[in-house]
């Protein structure tokens, strides 16, 4: 399959958070314009034109990526969309997985009854993940309702859950939420698999070497240097009912070449 016209839509995954962009100060990159790239040298060797937009937003809830997100993906008319929402929400206390569900498949019955191809993405498995190991079981649920989902109405799906090598926290950013540039790097070729393309790197989830962990004080001064650089802001947001992304638009808003 040869794609064409390629729209991202979600929240700070998808927006590339925290895999900084060399050619632009503050921006990022991330595995869903990584994966664009691969595209449009795939589309490229075809004779085919390729265009891309990235409409994803930080700290974005499903309602947003399954409303004016998806809106404005469909005016586009692509032939792909990648559509990951629903992590912003699964943090609440009282989130309804199953009310997630049902917006993500209408969704995708959309994207889908116009002839377009979707990605998904099921979240990682925090099995190793300290604090955010409670999240297990919601993790869990939500990934079998997405390859629910997909099963349904003939959706790729990115398995994060599955893949080894992002259990590694050499492969996550200071903040602990978000994929370094080596996280994203090897999510966008597990991107190009589940769209049933050879990966860039064919070690793509290999597990880096075993380290050594360091001192137990050097651990605990890590976690609280964390715990008061992101943890703590974070919960601040929560209580004052907003959100990192509030001011930002989209760092690509229109489908245009690469």
């Amino acid at each position: 399959m040869t794609w064409r016209r390629y729209v991202a839509i979600g929240d700070s995954f998808t927006e590339g958070m925290v895999d900084p962009d060399p050619a632009q100060e503050g921006a990022f990159v991330g595995w869903a314009d990584r994966l664009a790239q691969a595209l449009s040298a795939y589309a490229a060797r075809s004779g085919a034109s390729f265009a891309y937009a990235n409409l994803a937003i930080r700290g974005r809830k499903l309602d947003d990526v399954v409303g004016r997100q998806l809106e404005a993906a469909l005016a586009m008319e692509p032939d792909l969309v990648s559509m990951v929402g629903g992590g912003n929400d699964i943090l609440r206390p009282n989130v309804d997985l199953d009310g997630l569900a049902a917006r993500l498949e209408e969704a995708v019955v959309r994207l889908r009854g116009a002839g377009i191809d979707v990605l998904l993405a099921t979240p990682t498995d925090p099995r190793d993940a300290g604090l955010f190991k409670a999240l297990r079981p919601r993790h869990a649920i939500h990934t079998a309702n997405l390859f629910t989902i997909a099963g349904r109405h003939g959706a790729h799906v990115l398995n994060l859950w599955g893949m080894r090598s992002v259990r590694d926290w050499r492969m996550w950013g200071e903040d602990r939420i978000h994929l370094s540039t080596d996280g994203h790097i090897r999510v966008a070729d597990a991107a190009l698999v589940a769209l049933g393309l050879p990966p860039l790197d064919p070690d793509w989830d290999v597990p880096l070497p075993a380290q050594a962990r360091g001192a137990r004080t050097v651990e605990l001064r890590e976690h609280l240097a964390w715990a008061r650089t992101h943890a703590a802001p974070w919960v601040e947001r929560r209580v004052r009912h907003t959100s990192s992304g509030d001011a930002l638009t989209a760092k690509r808003p229109d489908l245009t070449p690469l």
